[in-house]
């Protein structure tokens, strides 16, 4: 019985820092890949922010600070991986109002997660459909990558940037996504919510691919790791990989579920390519 009081007593504690510090403990990932085409191009610097989650446990104020570090280290280009909400939601004009400041710093682009609306999340106490999300998009001024491919150049680079909808939510098209996706000059950058997905997506040709999802395990304990993480491969459960001679950015991301992070802060993730 002691040693069960003791052990409950160290959960509360535990639990209580991971709600009170850790979970509005934000961090810059920041890491380098070499995927430039032309010798001596100039840096591009992508902020990949992912699992915003406004909810009850995850205020706009929160959300507006963690966009906020992100801007400060100026990026060139803005991808979001999915995840705004986490079930239903109510503040949509407010929503839009902090997340309108980030197409005003650089081009925005955005896919949908599994909380986003759609068959899953509908049966999780969600919404059925993504309509909601869509028009935060519409108003945020984000340009929302339905699978789809949008060609463009920054500071001299060529992109294809491919944009997935969620295999959860049965809405993850890759060969519709690709269908515009063919100048092999272009850098071609994917962004996909889940992880998972670069196995169905091997057959096709790309280099960089951005998700989330994971929260990076959430609570991460000392020599086990992550013991709940919503992925089959978890090898990449947060971090760069290199895998299958291309990388993976799989973001720890902004929110939360359930107000709680141990080990694991959330972050912004930072890619600078060269």
């Amino acid at each position: 019985m002691k040693g069960l009081s003791l052990a409950g007593a160290g959960t509360v504690v535990t639990g209580g820092y991971g709600k009170a510090i850790e979970s509005e403990w934000l961090e810059v990932g920041r890491h380098t890949i070499k995927l430039s085409k032309v010798p001596g191009q100039q840096s591009l610097k992508i902020l990949h922010l992912s699992d915003l989650h406004a909810s009850n446990m995850v205020s706009l104020e929160f959300i507006e600070k963690a966009i906020n570090l992100g801007l400060r280290e100026k990026p060139d280009l803005i991808c979001l991986t999915g995840d705004y909400i986490t079930r239903k939601y109510n503040d949509w004009e407010g929503y839009a109002g902090v997340l309108s400041a980030l197409p005003k710093a650089a081009p925005t682009f955005a896919t949908l997660g599994n909380h986003d609306g759609g068959a899953w999340c509908g049966i999780h106490n969600g919404y059925e459909d993504s309509h909601n999300v869509r028009n935060l998009f519409d108003k945020s001024g984000i340009a929302h990558l339905d699978n789809a491919t949008h060609k463009l150049e920054l500071r001299g680079w060529k992109m294809n940037l491919v944009g997935l909808g969620d295999i959860w939510e049965k809405d993850f098209q890759p060969r519709k996504a690709f269908s515009g996706c063919d100048d092999a000059s272009c850098v071609t950058t994917v962004l996909s919510h889940n992880p998972d997905t670069k196995d169905d997506l091997r057959p096709y040709k790309w280099n960089l691919m951005l998700s989330g999802h994971t929260h990076g395990g959430q609570v991460e304990l000392p020599f086990f790791g992550a013991p709940i993480a919503p992925v089959k491969d978890r090898r990449f459960i947060k971090g760069l990989h290199q895998w299958d001679n291309r990388w993976l950015n799989v973001t720890k991301g902004i929110g939360n579920l359930y107000g709680i992070r141990i080990n694991c802060r959330p972050e912004v993730s930072l890619l600078t390519l060269v």
